[in-house]
């Protein structure tokens, strides 16, 4: 370690011999031959250890030594004279000086006590260091932290449990029972506990209701402190207030719909809380999942959840727009810019502006629509077809996509920086296998809606097909969901939907499930015969019945070279 030393002393030689004993021995040493300049150099400069004569030309080494331990209490300082006494002595030390040198000073003697301090200022700086890194440690977590010692003396706490138990700062020294007065007692009752037993307790969201504020729901946890040499020092309690998740989980889950989104499941409840979060940021949202989760429900709900609720929601499927016409329909075009551009024509990103632009599979635009989709993204300007003139937008992008778009940018197929920029947050929409305890719910929806739009009275489904529609694993998720429902409510002749009425498919897929391997290694080749059969040759439907997304039924036909 490179330890800086001062020597001041209105003696040239003593100076200059101390200075060259000490850089000798590898120090980094600097000299002052007088009260000023000592002061401008302590003010330009920390060091580690002073050598400081106790008078300097008449002004006293004890008014600098005052100054010297204001200006930095962790410099050590040993004092220098040519007349010990016993008073001045005291003085020095009153005032925060180390140790004490008469002249002559001997080589040796010099370089011990200078290794003596700075062993001991080194041991000082790491015990200072560890101690602010703990006290950051400390005051960084949100966490309240409270110590105490083995008489149930407070030892110390964070800032965090003065917020949550309205502690007051810098009471150390109390009995926990002064400290604990105002509230219910269990946090004080599980730290006699650990103190007492010496064991580490937990208790997981109890209610407590404190003299000085409101109802919390609090989790904590206390483990005894126990140091280096295993002696037994105290307990440590760190407390949780997690009364706002657990209000918030309380609130999401008693949430049955939300902006047309039906669901009760905590995946939806995180969807609604994002919602929520997003609504009045104007940043670009991606909405990722497979066909039919809804999607586009979600972008509804993100623009009149928020700010821009009357604004425009404009829309566009990028995937059925062919290459030549959807720079068009995007941006527009001037009169004359292509043939059959007979007039001027706004585009979707105009009709949206001070709004939101919802654009719908966006993985499927070219590379040339995708640089100019960036530069809106970047600049919030664009080009119509045929103009040279920039027009500016005030307009929120949210895309939606089923396919994986950053395996899609790792084969380069889109630009990495137009994923980003439209990724700044991601929402990603569960696929309905994975929520089918909301599947009631979206059931008695949607025979409201069809009994309604059929003119019809439909109570509910029979035990058969209620047990069918839960098993299914909903490969078009709550888009086939709601196919089913349609298709059954449409046939059945009853006020109760049975199983004779739902699509033949669904039937088929469930009567072919029973006959599918049980273990995980994949479909076989019969399989696939069999759903193809029973699908007449539709491999989507197929799909469908076998459970699986079309992606991973093709490459089931060619591992077994099918030719369907």
């Amino acid at each position: 370690m490179n330890f800086s030393i001062l020597v001041v002393d209105d003696e040239e030689g003593i100076r200059l011999t101390f200075a060259s004993f000490l850089n000798e021995a590898g120090y980094n040493t600097s000299v002052a031959r007088n009260f000023q300049e000592a002061r401008v150099k302590i003010s330009e400069a920390e060091y580690d250890l002073l050598f400081l004569d106790i008078v300097l030309e008449g002004e006293s080494g004890l008014d600098l030594l005052k100054e010297v331990k204001s200006r930095h209490p962790h410099c050590l300082v040993v004092m220098v004279t040519g007349y010990p006494e016993l008073e001045n002595a005291k003085t020095a030390l009153r005032y925060g000086a180390s140790d004490y040198l008469t002249k002559p000073v001997e080589e040796d003697e010099l370089l011990r006590v200078a290794e003596v301090m700075l062993k001991q200022k080194a041991l000082v700086d790491e015990n200072a260091q560890s101690r602010t890194h703990l006290e950051a440690i400390f005051e960084s977590v949100k966490d309240g932290i409270l110590s105490v010692d083995k008489e149930l003396k407070v030892i110390g706490f964070n800032h965090s449990m003065e917020t949550i138990c309205g502690f007051t700062p810098g009471v150390t020294g109390e009995s926990l029972d002064q400290l604990m007065s105002q509230c219910s007692g269990r946090c004080r009752q599980v730290l006699i506990e650990s103190v007492t037993f010496r064991k580490k307790i937990e208790v997981q969201r109890f209610e407590c209701h404190p003299s000085y504020g409101s109802r919390k729901i609090i989790t904590l946890n206390a483990s005894p402190l126990i140091d280096q040499l295993q002696r037994f020092m105290g307990s440590v309690l760190v407390l949780r207030d997690e009364t706002r998740l657990v209000d918030l989980e309380k609130n999401l889950l008693e949430r049955k719909d939300y902006a047309k989104i039906i669901g009760k499941s905590l995946l939806m409840a995180r969807i609604y809380d994002q919602i929520d979060s997003l609504a009045d940021i104007r940043t670009s949202v991606l909405i990722t999942g497979e066909s039919g989760t809804g999607k586009e429900l979600v972008a509804e709900a993100l623009h009149y959840q928020g700010a821009r609720a009357e604004k425009p929601l404009v829309k566009c499927n990028c995937v059925v727009l062919t290459e030549n016409l959807i720079e068009s329909e995007l941006f527009g075009h001037v009169k004359g810019a292509f043939t059959g551009a007979d007039r001027d024509k706004i585009g979707r990103f105009e009709q949206a502006n001070g709004g939101t632009i919802f654009l719908d599979e966006i993985g499927d635009i070219s590379p040339t629509i995708q640089l100019k989709l960036l530069r809106v993204l970047q600049d919030k300007e664009f080009e119509k077809v045929g103009s040279i003139k920039n027009k500016k937008v005030d307009i929120r992008v949210i895309a939606a996509t089923n396919q994986d778009l950053h395996e899609k940018v790792n084969r380069g197929q889109f630009r990495e920086d137009l994923y980003y920029r439209l990724k700044v947050v991601e929402i990603e929409v569960p696929p309905l296998r994975e929520r089918k305890e909301d599947i009631p719910l979206l059931l008695s929806q949607f025979l409201k809606d069809f009994g309604k739009e059929f003119k019809k009275t439909i109570n509910g489904l029979t035990e058969d097909a209620k047990k069918l529609l839960m098993e299914h694993d909903w490969p078009g998720n709550v888009r086939e969901l709601r196919h089913a429902i349609e298709h059954a409510s449409i046939v059945c002749k009853q006020s109760i939907i049975t199983l004779d009425d739902l699509p033949r498919d669904l039937k088929n897929q469930a009567s072919l499930k029973k006959k599918l391997p049980k273990d995980k290694t994949g479909i076989g080749y019969q399989d696939l015969m069999a759903a193809l059969k029973s699908a007449e040759g539709k491999k989507a439907r197929a799909a469908r019945m076998l459970g699986i997304s079309r992606q991973t039924f093709y490459k089931k036909l060619r591992q077994f070279n099918i030719n369907a």
